[in-house]
């Protein structure tokens, strides 16, 4: 019995491992720009070279090894050096060095070349979000996380692009090449999207410049490659490549929502509209660090359930929440957020948890507070 347990047991993991086998990949992912593409070809190239070295190599030691055993009567040459050997395997690699030098520099030079481009886009890093400007566009918009937090916690399946998606997406047309300009408002961060190539530090005061041109409408994903703080793994980055015809279509939706935004600042808002609105900019831009129930992080970031901001003085409020505090990790989200944003977000830390002020903070205050 305890034998035909440990065979079923054996063909059981033969077939996980299988299974794994099959959705294992060791090469790299072919690129879809092209020096990705350019990359990924050289990899490729550099790879079967040392495999040509290797069989070379590994098959003169097993044939010297077998053919000249001491059992067959051979004995060790007696001799120090040989400069012929020596010549030999230094011009070689010094050859094979040069033929992968030439199509690497070509890439290398290709990557840092963004002139000719067709639109540019401004990144900037942020703990932990990014912000794009499209210039010449009037479009602006932060991404954040949108995972939601259930999966993040445990409490729910995990979906595929789990910590890979965002509230809103980078969308660019293809077969045009776009320029990027980056830096950050805080600390050093770094923009990077593997199918595309691009991996750029973005760091406080200064521009870093990269580019990339597609053929293939998709959606690509990416993250913070550079380590930046507490919730460095919840900055994912989603670009969609769109045909121009759609892109047209985004363009538009965008302008119709930046012009929306402005209508909502200047019209008065109701409770229950403030509350709904303020628990959705809470979730993106604040529940990382004061958590869904206000309760904060012990010792890391403070709660607002309760606190002294959250049922205090409503301008100190305001204050805090639009200009930030200095020498803390509480950011200013005056840039950030727009004055509907603002007024429904303090009422929503208000209102919450408990707190229960009963304060209405409209966007006029917010105004009046700029």
């Amino acid at each position: 019995m305890r034998a035909a347990i440990r065979v079923a047991s054996f063909i059981s993991l033969m077939l996980v491992s299988m299974q794994s086998w099959a959705e294992y990949q060791l090469d790299l992912r072919p690129g879809v720009t092209s020096f990705s593409q350019g990359a990924y070809e050289i990899h490729t190239l550099v790879m079967w070279i040392c495999v040509v070295i290797g069989i070379i190599v590994f098959g003169v030691m097993i044939y010297s090894i077998i053919m000249h055993r001491k059992s067959r009567g051979y004995e060790a040459a007696k001799f120090d050096d040989n400069l012929t050997v020596e010549i030999v395997w230094t011009v070689i690699p010094f050859i094979i060095l040069g033929f992968m030098a030439v199509p690497a520099t070509k890439v290398l030079l290709d990557m840092e070349d963004v002139s000719n481009s067709d639109m540019s886009i401004k990144v900037t890093g942020y703990q932990w979000k990014w912000h794009y400007d499209y210039l010449g566009e009037d479009i602006s918009f932060f991404s954040n996380l949108s995972t939601p937090m259930e999966e993040i916690q445990n409490k729910a399946t995990k979906n595929p692009n789990y910590l890979l998606e965002v509230d809103n997406r980078v969308v660019v047309p293809i077969n045009k090449k776009i320029r990027l300009l980056f830096t950050s408002n805080d600390v050093i961060h770094a923009w990077w999207i593997p199918a595309f190539a691009v991996k750029k530090d973005a760091i406080p005061g200064y521009i870093n410049e990269s580019w990339f041109k597609t053929d293939k409408i998709g959606t690509y994903r990416g993250q913070c490659a550079e380590l930046c703080g507490t919730n460095h793994g919840f900055m994912p980055i989603v670009v969609d490549v769109v045909s121009e015809a759609d892109y047209a279509t985004w363009v538009a939706s965008q302008k119709d929502s930046a012009a929306a935004a402005e209508a909502s600042s200047n019209k008065t808002w109701t409770m229950d509209e403030s509350m709904e609105h303020g628990k959705a900019v809470y979730a993106t831009s604040c529940l990382a660090c004061h958590q869904a129930n206000g309760a904060g992080i012990p010792n890391v970031f403070p709660g607002l359930a309760g606190s002294a901001i959250a049922i205090g003085d409503v301008s100190k409020h305001i204050d805090v929440v639009v200009n930030g505090v200095s020498a803390t990790a509480m950011q200013a989200f005056g840039p950030q957020l727009n004055d509907a944003d603002l007024a429904a977000l303090i009422t929503y830390e208000r209102n919450a948890w408990g707190n229960n002020t009963g304060d209405l903070v409209q966007p006029a205050d917010i105004k009046a507070a700029r």
